[in-house]
Parts: structure tokens; sequence; C-alpha cells
């Protein structure tokens, strides 16, 4: 069992749900990164992605793509995030997933990703990229090194592909609340709490919400339903907006602790 399966077990025996935060990887700074992961853990969120930086994030919105480009811009590279991981897990216990295309793990390669991960401490990989067809062996290779492999579900998914991603999926199954991409959204799709039920009927494994949800009362709405609650751009734009500021981490931290109340 590892940290992901054990937070759920926990959360369902006090019968809570999952607060998961997205945070870019060396955005602003490696060093920001790093004290965000000691305060996000420390405010209580549950699970933690961080982002690795990548030219082309096709699934991620403006907010997001821009932060990526400005830590590839600082030579934020797959092997430092890994360093920084081990490095965090000296002082941290927070479930850790790495949200990264396919490229970076491939030009890695796979294999040499897949045992450094594993032995740097990360949890769960999250490959928006990578369908689960095509991932077969990487995903079966990274369950032997104690990684979760999530895979995604969207409003277009048909009954056929939730069985499937019933089936394959580890850690949590990750819905995405939209068709397009991410991004805070002033109104939720009307068809999430349906679709997440609907999720349900084939599998006992955790079923989390995101894309496009930025605010506490849509927070608040999503948790009704769903196992957990995924919430990055808005926080990625707090980071944006208190860039430079010495009461960043501060900020952005109260900022989270409301989404997470």
């Amino acid at each position: 069992m590892n940290r992901i399966e054990r937070k759920f077990q926990e959360l369902r025996k006090a019968k809570k749900k999952a607060f998961i935060a997205f945070i870019t990887a060396g955005y602003p700074n490696m060093a920001v990164t790093e004290k965000l992961i000691y305060a996000l853990d420390k405010i209580g969120v549950d699970i933690l992605e961080l982002g690795v930086p990548f030219s082309d994030p096709m699934a991620d919105g403006l907010v997001i793509q821009a932060a990526s480009q400005e830590a590839l811009k600082k030579n934020t590279h797959l092997v430092d995030i890994l360093k920084l991981v081990k490095k965090a897990r000296k002082k941290t216990g927070i479930p850790i997933c790495l949200m990264s295309y396919y490229n970076p793990v491939f030009c890695f390669p796979e294999n040499r990703f897949i045992l450094e991960a594993g032995r740097s401490g990360v949890d769960g990989v999250i490959i928006p990229d990578l369908p689960p067809e095509e991932g077969r062996g990487f995903i079966s290779a990274a369950k032997k090194q104690g990684l979760d492999t999530i895979c995604f579900l969207s409003p277009t998914s048909d009954k056929k592909r939730m069985k499937l991603i019933s089936k394959i999926a580890q850690g949590f199954i990750y819905y995405v609340s939209l068709t397009g991409v991410t991004g805070a959204r002033s109104k939720l799709p009307a068809d999430i709490r349906k679709n997440v039920k609907l999720i349900k009927r084939y599998t006992r494994k955790p079923v989390c919400v995101g894309f496009g949800v930025s605010t506490p009362s849509q927070a608040r709405e999503v948790r009704k339903f769903s196992d957990g609650v995924i919430i990055g751009s808005a926080i990625v734009k707090k980071i944006k907006e208190n860039s430079g500021s010495p009461d960043l981490i501060q900020r952005v931290t109260d900022f989270v602790a409301q989404l997470k109340k």
C-alpha cells in the first residue's frame, strides 16, 4: 500500500474527501516549489500534484502553459524534480504525483524514469497523452516500483471506456469535468454529478474531479458527489500574482487553505 491508497483509506474512515493541489515544479523557481511542498502539507493538502514543465502541454490552459514556459526558461528538468522529491521526503510524507506529458518520460527514458521516480519517493504518475491501451507496459512496470498510474475519464467517455479505465486505473480515477483544457471556469458543467455517479457503478476506486474547479463554492459542490477535488490553475494563478513578493508562500497557502476549508 503506497501513500495515495493509505490517504484515501484515512479519508474514508474520517468521512472526508480528498483535496488535491497542483503546482508547476520550478515556477517561479525550485526554491519556492520546495517551500510550497512543505507549506501545503502543513495546511492539510491531502495529495500534491507536481507538474513537469513541457513545451507543448496540450491539456493545459494559458495559466499553466505560461508557468511551464517560465520554468523551462530556468532550465527545470525532470531530473531536478525527482531530486527535489527525494529531498522533500526527508521532511514530508504527503502523497506526491508527477503530472507529466509522455515526451519527457520517453526521453529520460521510460524504464529509468520509473526506477528513479520510485526511489525518489514519488507515489503516482499522471500522463495525459499516454492512453492506457498504449501504456500497459508502463503501467505494469510502474506498479512494480510502487507507482500508481492515474488514468482519466471525461464527459465523452462511454460505458466501455469507463469499464476499461476502472479495471486499469490505480490510486484514483481523474475525472476531467469538461471538454477542453485546464483553467478556472465561472460555471462548471451541469452533468458532472451524473457522470461521476455513472463511473462509480463500475469501480470502487476513488473518483476525483479536476479541470475548471477554482473557487470554494465549486469545490464545496463537487465534494458532495466525488471522492476528491483537484485544483490547479487557480493556485498557479495565485503564485503568478505574488511572484517576487516576500509573502508569496503565505499568500498562496492562505488561498489554498480557504479552498480546502
